[in-house]
């Protein structure tokens, strides 16, 4: 069964209620107007005042207003007169119920909330999508807002998301299923860096790769993927970054064992703690006075106390380890780096990143 986002579901609604709202009323001034036009007749037949004066005595009336009388009523006059009230109460009443029923229905502070969320998300752009928020997409989301980076969060169960914004008041959220094109439309895919696919299921992660390869070529992708059998697949959809939760924590918990001190430094150098030390890549910039440069010219240690541990090479996407001072810096190579987080603000000054 295909499920709408909540968003899409809360606009059909509104616009459902504004619709029945707006029929009722047009009811409730078509009711009014007809009482008055009957007061009006009513007091002329009675009377026999001027049709300005009817009008004006079934108006005061009709609106219970409490205005005196145009002039002294005679005994059926004033019977017609409890009789315009009674309608006119009728009338009242139903408006206040319709309003009532109206705000109700509509929920205007949830719905404003979400059409201001909807506004923040549109004008984003150069952010990330995360799809799903269970465990994996939990943890992503957190390590990435933690790094500092705009996240969009993507997943059809509502608890989920209210559990979400429990914790975080101001994240942005788009309730519905990642493997449609309008859910991951609205969460700016079109404009976004990065989507991770969280979910479940291998192949929901599978249909929200080809989805948001298909709406975004450049778009960068990792993907979740329970079954190992699923990562050439996944790669093929479109996924660029295949990760597997069981492989990886297996490797982790076997390196942990053997490597115990290497896995606590890795660990505390690219997770979110406050350790001295950071791993970070910096992509070099075509307008950079560092392209063209080689490492032992562009002097990065001396300049910013950083040690290059790796260039991965732009044109062929080869990465170099422990590159010599020969290699030469062009644009768009990424230089993967090791050093505390205002040894890497300069970098990012000192290259113009």
């Amino acid at each position: 069964m295909i499920l709408q986002s909540r968003y899409t579901g809360d606009v059909a609604r509104s616009r459902r209620a504004f619709r029945a709202f707006t029929q009722r009323f047009s009811l409730s001034v078509l009711y009014f107007n007809l009482v008055l036009l009957g007061a009006t007749v009513g007091y002329r037949a009675i009377e026999g005042w001027g049709w300005m004066d009817c009008a004006y005595m079934a108006v005061t009336t009709a609106t219970s207003v409490g205005f005196s009388e145009v002039h002294p009523l005679s005994t059926a006059g004033r019977v017609f007169t409890m009789i315009v009230l009674a309608f006119s109460l009728v009338g009242l009443g139903f408006l206040w119920a319709m309003v009532t029923a109206f705000l109700v229905e509509l929920d205007l502070a949830d719905y404003f909330r979400r059409r201001s969320m909807q506004n923040r998300i549109d004008h984003l752009s150069g952010h990330y999508i995360v799809c799903g928020a269970g465990r994996v997409g939990r943890v992503i989301f957190g390590e990435m807002t933690a790094a500092g980076q705009t996240v969009v969060l993507v997943d059809r169960n509502h608890e989920r998301i209210e559990q979400m914004r429990e914790r975080f008041p101001n994240i942005l959220t788009v309730e519905g299923d990642a493997t449609l094109d309008h859910i991951l439309q609205i969460a700016g895919i079109t404009r976004a860096r990065g989507l991770a696919a969280a979910l479940a299921s291998d192949a929901d992660n599978l249909f929200v790769c080809l989805t948001a390869r298909s709406l975004n070529a450049d778009l960068e992708i990792a993907c979740r993927a329970n079954d190992g059998e699923s990562i050439p697949k996944m790669a093929q959809a479109g996924a660029r970054h295949v990760v597997s939760p069981n492989v990886t924590g297996g490797v982790r918990m076997a390196a942990s064992l053997l490597r115990p001190s290497v896995v606590s430094f890795l660990d505390a150098s690219t997770s979110t703690s406050e350790f001295e030390l950071r791993l970070e890549e910096l992509p070099v910039p075509s307008a950079s006075h560092l392209v063209g440069k080689t490492l032992a010219q562009a002097r990065i240690p001396q300049e910013t106390g950083l040690i290059v541990l790796a260039l991965r090479s732009h044109a062929g996407g080869e990465s170099v380890f422990n590159p010599g001072g020969d290699a030469k810096l062009c644009a768009g190579d990424v230089m993967i780096v090791l050093g505390q987080e205002a040894q890497i603000d300069r970098l990012r000054g000192f290259a113009g990143v």
